[in-house]
């Protein structure tokens, strides 16, 4: 490409004449009717574009052009706001880097595609590691710097219409109150609308944007929420999380949640802190195998027949050598989190009519496979997954049947639980008037082509019926459409890029 990076002056130019004839409107305000825009956001649809994230490439004019040829309308940019400073000096900017995004909007504009700016990596804030120090939902001075970066954003592109251009401020805060989060928000809007009183601004809601943030009403900004759910689809193989214990994929995805909190996580509900149960008639006995899975800290594990303790065990993840089979250090929680698959097989009594497992101490461990066999019936396996919006534990039943054994219950992901979990409660925020759309979604290129498809469509189909639109991480790369490196795709060759027909077209056609 040859694209050179435009002037302030010039970039002001450009978007001059459109300013003139949108400002005799608010530009929260659509002109068909009088409906905010952060009351009722466009369907639109589109990508998560990278060159900032961590990298410091210029974006792509050909991206752009690509996205709107083939039917989209909406780029998110989640960047990392250590590239445009300078010196490591967080109040100095350096114009170079901000004029290589002043670019990028200008693409947008060139193409008719809307560019939502985000901070995925903000002043006092990031949901990657390492993390920022001071954290901005204690630290005034991050809060302060945090507001100049965005006051800066919105000083730059004062005058270019919210139908064009939005902000969207943190990517997936968690580990912070919802007041603490309203309160940042807050003031960094007051910033905001100093500059630009009618810019359009939308909040990932909180809990690594999976729960939306009712309070916010009177912010005047509209929310988004993920598609990632289940994490043994959407991460699948993906390095960056501790996904060694999933399960192959499957879609629709029977299994039973195999998180076990200790009584001591007192910040998850009561339910999931209760004992597994697995309710039988084992007049003959039998053998009982569990999978430990993953041991986060510490937990110590007991299981009982009928309420008589058969087994007390005690874990403890540390560095070097252990019964685990993989050493994992988390930086951001200072403790180990080692993978064991370590296999515990007890003898089931004659009679026994409900076995429990239960975590009593410590921090939480993860239930890879349950197993039964008796006498009678050769080894039956349940697949243990980790939900950690669960809010009861899981009960299985084991049965008989013309000598074939089942353990049923636990959970069945399908598209009616992925609209329970993920559409339901941003479905009631959209009531309220805010709105809503899916800032990120999409499956890691080890999870097989026909399941990741069949799981998406799913996802899709649940957000076409909230007419909510979505962007899927990311255009070009291991979750896109092209250049994505996955083993069981037939790539066409389309414009020099790798591209997945399949995906695309399912795409389109929601």
């Amino acid at each position: 490409m040859s694209n050179p990076i435009i002037s302030r002056r010039n970039f002001l130019e450009l978007v001059g004449a459109a300013t003139l004839a949108w400002n005799a409107t608010s530009p929260l305000t659509r002109a068909a009717d009088s409906t905010p825009l952060y009351a009722k956001l466009p369907r639109w649809r589109g990508f998560n574009l990278l060159e900032k994230f961590n990298g410091g490439a210029p974006f792509r004019e050909d991206d752009f052009r690509n996205i709107s040829d083939l039917g989209f309308n909406f780029v998110r940019l989640p960047m990392n706001y250590k590239l445009w400073i300078q010196d490591g000096d967080w109040r100095k900017f350096d114009e170079k880097t901000l004029a290589e995004i002043d670019q990028a909007v200008e693409f947008g504009k060139k193409y008719g595609v809307h560019v939502c700016i985000n901070f995925h990596r903000a002043p006092g804030y990031t949901v990657n590691t390492p993390p920022e120090n001071p954290l901005i939902w204690q630290s005034d001075e991050a809060l302060d710097v945090c507001k100049l970066h965005w006051q800066t954003f919105a000083k730059r592109y004062r005058g270019i219409p919210s139908e064009e251009l939005s902000f969207n401020l943190f990517n997936e805060p968690a580990n912070c109150s919802e007041e603490d989060y309203y309160r940042v928000v807050k003031t960094i809007l007051e910033g905001i609308r100093q500059e630009d009183p009618d810019r359009l601004v939308i909040c990932d809601g909180i809990e690594w944007a999976g729960k939306p943030c009712f309070s916010f009403k009177d912010l005047r900004v509209a929310q988004a929420t993920r598609g990632y759910a289940p994490m043994e689809i959407s991460h699948y193989g993906a390095n960056w999380v501790n996904s060694k214990n999933f399960p192959e994929p499957q879609w629709p995805f029977y299994s039973f949640n195999g998180l076990m909190p200790s009584p001591n996580k007192r910040e998850m509900p009561e339910g999931i802190r209760q004992p597994l149960l697995i309710d039988g008639e084992f007049a003959q006995g039998g053998k009982l195998r569990v999978k430990i899975g993953i041991v986060s800290n510490n937990a110590e594990l007991v299981v009982s027949f009928d309420g008589k303790e058969a087994l007390r065990r005690k874990f403890v993840s540390g560095p070097g050598k252990g019964e685990w089979q993989t050493e994992v250090y988390v930086e951001r929680y200072k403790i180990y989190q080692n993978v064991f698959n370590l296999d515990l097989t007890l003898d089931i009594p004659k009679g026994a009519k409900q076995i429990s497992i239960a975590n009593v101490a410590g921090d939480w461990l993860t239930i890879a496979e349950l197993a039964v066999a008796t006498p009678s019936c050769p080894e039956v396996v349940s697949t243990g997954t980790t939900d950690w919006n669960a809010v009861d534990q899981t009960k299985l039943r084991y049965f008989v049947e013309k000598d074939r054994a089942a353990l049923v219950g636990g959970t069945t992901r399908d598209r009616e639980w992925l609209r329970r979990q993920n559409v339901e409660p941003w479905r009631k925020l959209a009531e309220q008037g805010v709105g809503v759309m899916v800032g990120e979604f999409g499956a890691f290129n080890r999870t097989p082509h026909k399941i990741a498809l069949a799981w998406l469509e799913d996802m899709l189909a649940n957000w076409r019926e909230q007419d909510w639109g979505w962007a899927l991480w990311n255009f070009r790369g291991p979750f896109g459409i092209a250049d994505s490196g996955r083993d069981d795709v037939d790539y066409e060759d389309w414009r020099g890029l790798k591209l997945d027909r399949e995906m695309l077209s399912l795409l389109q056609r929601y």
